[in-house]
C-alpha cells in the first residue's frame, strides 16, 4: 500500500497495447495534421457518445475557444455569455479572451450546476448571446430548463463538459443519451486527470454539421485550401500519438468507469453520517462517470475544511479545494465582478474538498482516507 496518494492519477492502458497502436506511425511518419489515428478516434467517439458531428482539439480549452469562434457568439453585436463562476478557470477565460463578458448565474446548491432560475432572469437582458453551462464532477445541468429559456430568447448553448465524459441520462422511453446531446455543442476535455484522457486533448461535439469544416480550419490556422486562409485560426490539432493513446484508453473506459463506482461506494459507506459532511447525491435516471469525489463541510468558514485538508496532506494524502477560488475571484479579474452575487457559489466554494479518486485506488486507502478526514472533524 503506497503512503503517498495523489488526488488523482492518470488511467493508462497496457503498454503493450499503446505500442501496437503507434507501431504503424513509425511506417507512416505522420504524425500529426489529422492523419489516420486521428480519423479513427474521432469515429469511435462518435460510435461510444452517440454524436453525429465531433471535431478533436489539441486540448480542451482549445476546443472551448474555437467553439465560441464557431457558434459566432458575439457576431450579432451581442456580447454577453451567461456562465458560472463555480468552474475551472479555462471556462471563464475563454469567454473573455474571445473579447465577450462573462455574465455569472449562481449554482443549485443540490448539484453544484447552473442555477436556471438565475439563468432566466440574467437572459432577460438584450445584449446576452449565450449561455455556457458547466457539468459539475459528473452532475448533468438542468439541460431541459436551460434549453427551454435558450429557445424563448434565442440564445446558443455551449456546454463546458469537461467532467462529464461518459456521462448519460435516461430518456422518459428508456433509451440513453450522452452529455455530447446537448445544446448547440459540447466541449470535453481529454486532460490526463479526466476520467478518460489521450494525455492531452479535447474535442467539441455539435449539432449543425456545418460546423464541421469551420472547427477543422479554426484549428489549422483558418486554413480553407493549399493557397487560402480564411480565418484567422490558431493551432490546436490533435497529434496521433495522443489520438492513438484515446483509442487504447476507450477500449477500458467502461471498465475504469465501474472501478471509479466502487471506489465511490465505499466511500460513501464510511464518510455518510459523519457529522457536518455531506456528501454530492447521485442523480436517478444518470449514469456518473464518478469524476471526482467531493465533500462539503458545514458552515460559512473554511476552517474545518482546511483542517482536513492539512491533516490528509500530513500522511502524504493529496486533497483539492476544486473550486476554489471562484473564477469571479481570480487576481487577473479584481474589481470586475462582485462574489456576493452568487452567494450559493461563494459559500460552496469554501466548503468542498475533493478527495482522491481514481480507478485503482485501493479500498483500504480510501478507509485510511476517511478515518482521517472524520479525525480531522475536532482540529480546526
Amino acid at each position: 500500500m503506497d503512503s503517498h496518494i495523489l488526488v488523482t492519477r492518470s488511467s493508462m492502458p497496457p503498454l503493450e497495447e499503446y505500442v501496437a497502436e503507434i507501431a504503424p506511425l513509425w511506417e507512416s511518419h505522420w504524425l500529426t495534421n489529422m492523419g489516420e489515428k486521428h480519423k479513427e478516434f474521432e469515429r469511435l467517439l462518435k460510435e461510444y457518445l452517440g454524436a453525429n458531428n465531433v471535431a478533436l482539439f489539441v486540448n480542451g480549452h482549445n476546443a472551448l475557444e474555437c467553439a465560441i469562434e464557431a457558434l459566432g457568439l458575439g457576431a450579432d453585436g451581442r456580447r454577453k455569455v451567461i456562465t458560472t463562476p463555480f468552474t475551472f478557470a479555462s471556462t471563464t477565460h475563454a469567454i473573455v479572451r474571445k473579447g465577450l463578458e462573462p455574465v455569472f448565474a449562481d449554482v443549485r446548491e443540490s448539484d453544484y450546476t447552473i442555477d436556471p432560475e438565475q439563468v432566466a432572469r440574467l437572459a432577460a437582458d438584450p445584449e446576452v448571446c449565450a449561455v455556457l453551462p458547466v457539468h459539475v464532477y459528473g452532475n448533468l445541468c438542468d439541460v431541459d430548463a436551460i434549453q427551454s429559456i435558450a429557445d424563448e430568447r434565442g440564445l446558443k448553448v455551449l456546454y463546458d463538459a469537461a467532467h462529464a465524459f461518459g456521462v448519460e441520462r435516461r430518456r422518459p422511453d428508456g433509451s440513453w443519451e450522452s452529455a455530447a446531446s446537448f445544446g448547440d455543442a459540447s466541449m470535453f476535455s481529454f486532460h490526463a486527470t479526466k476520467v478518460f484522457n489521450t494525455v492531452e486533448g479535447g474535442a467539441v461535439c455539435f449539432r449543425d454539421p456545418a460546423l464541421k469544416p469551420v472547427l477543422d480550419q479554426w484549428k489549422n490556422f483558418g486554413i480553407t485550401g493549399p493557397e487560402d486562409v480564411e480565418y484567422v485560426g490558431g493551432n490546436a490539432k490533435m497529434n496521433e500519438l495522443c489520438a492513438a493513446m484515446g483509442i487504447c484508453n476507450l477500449r477500458h473506459l467502461d471498465e475504469e468507469i465501474a472501478k471509479r463506482r466502487m471506489v465511490a461506494a465505499r466511500y460513501c459507506e464510511q464518510l455518510e453520517g459523519v457529522r457536518g459532511l455531506h456528501l454530492s447525491p447521485l442523480h436517478e435516471g444518470v449514469r456518473s462517470n464518478f469524476a471526482y469525489m467531493p465533500i462539503l463541510f458545514e458552515g460559512e468558514a473554511p476552517a474545518e475544511r482546511d483542517a482536513a485538508m492539512a491533516a490528509l496532506a500530513e500522511t502524504g494524502i493529496g486533497s483539492r479545494k476544486y473550486f476554489y477560488p471562484l473564477t469571479s475571484e481570480f487576481a487577473c479579474y479584481a474589481g470586475r465582478f462582485d462574489s456576493s452575487m452568487t452567494p450559493v457559489a461563494l459559500r460552496l466554494s469554501r466548503q468542498v474538498l475533493c478527495l482522491p479518486m481514481y480507478a485503482d485506488l485501493a479500498l483500504e486507502d480510501v478507509d485510511r482516507i476517511c478515518r482521517i478526514v472524520a479525525g480531522s472533524r475536532g482540529r480546526s
